[in-house]
């Protein structure tokens, strides 16, 4: 039985926050050798189940030591078919995996939860295909029915919702949450966006969180903006408007290069942290429901802690914006 399935305390006006760039932290600073990026192929063996516990335990300290909430993310952003087959996993070792990676977030939460930090489970989806280019776009019913195996095994564990991120074009979020309301599963959807504070597919954040909206019925519980530098959609959150108000959640990248730039790029950019955290100070004005904080690419528990230090001082519930 989930714990928060029927009510996300993220939803209520308390701070939450989540981790940082799983995939670019166990490349970059565990050494590992991750193919695809796909971290869940570290849950076949101990040895790699223990580097991801090591991983979300300082997550979970973390948010103990700010008093605040935290979403735990599953390592499951490439555990669906396409990817997951060039891995060599059937739909059965697939549908493992994903329970694996909620039943470890778990264990997590049964250490770490208090009062003061509840700790919400969610069930990881990523795109299908290239995060950054959207090359091989679905119709909304072909999203559904793709991503609708990984959405129906989240469902089946303790996981309290699930979450799409880096989706860059529409019609891939319609798909993923008309899959999670068939299920009766919350869940939250996360666009990236260009330079230019764009999808990749050229459609405005504003039409895709409008157009999401209005074909699922405004079923998702709330957006996010991730795997993009706060520079990067600045001016577009401060042109204003209501529909800002749908955004919930912000994990940008550490690096203020382009989506191009960081495919090129053979180093790891980590950016400056307490420049990152002032930035992310700084949007609460534009964004007034902004209650969940993480980080994207090159960012790690540097970057949240200097982030959390920054909203712990600037939050305030009920804050006036228009």
């Amino acid at each position: 039985m989930s714990k928060y399935r029927n009510q996300l305390p993220q939803l209520q006006e308390q701070l939450f926050m989540t981790d940082g760039g799983l995939e670019t932290t166990l490349i970059f600073h565990e050494g590992i050798d991750l193919s695809l990026f796909a971290a869940f192929d570290l849950l076949k063996n101990a040895a790699g189940v223990a580097v991801l516990r090591r991983y979300f335990t300082a997550y979970a300290e973390l948010a103990r030591t700010h008093g605040v909430g935290l979403v735990l993310e599953s390592p499951t952003w490439r555990a669906n078919p396409d990817w997951a087959a060039q891995l060599g996993y059937d739909a059965g070792q697939l549908a493992d995996a994903n329970r694996k990676a909620i039943e470890l977030l778990l264990e997590v939460r049964a250490d770490y939860e208090s009062a003061t930090t509840p700790i919400v489970i969610s069930g990881n989806i990523g795109p299908r295909g290239d995060g950054y280019r959207p090359d091989r776009r679905m119709s909304a019913g072909e999203a559904r029915d793709y991503h609708g195996p990984q959405v129906q095994t989240f469902t089946q564990t303790e996981a309290d919702m699930v979450a799409a991120f880096t989706l860059n074009y529409v019609e891939e979020a319609i798909g993923i949450t008309a899959a999670a309301k068939a299920c009766d599963m919350p869940v939250a959807i996360a666009f990236t966006l260009e330079t230019d504070g764009r999808l990749p597919s050229g459609d405005t954040l504003e039409a895709a969180i409008r157009r999401t909206d209005k074909e699922t019925g405004e079923y998702p519980a709330y957006y996010l903006i991730n795997c993009a530098h706060p520079s990067h959609f600045d001016a577009v959150l401060r042109e204003g408007g209501e529909w800002r108000a749908r955004i919930r959640g912000l994990r940008a990248n550490a690096s203020k290069r382009s989506h191009a730039e960081l495919d090129q790029s053979p180093d790891l950019d980590a950016g400056d942290p307490e420049e990152l955290a002032a930035q992310y100070r700084a949007l609460q004005s534009a964004l007034p429901r902004l209650s969940v904080v993480g980080g994207c690419c090159g960012t790690d528990h540097r970057h949240v802690d200097a982030i959390c230090s920054a909203m712990d001082l600037a939050y305030q519930p009920e804050r006036a914006w228009n």
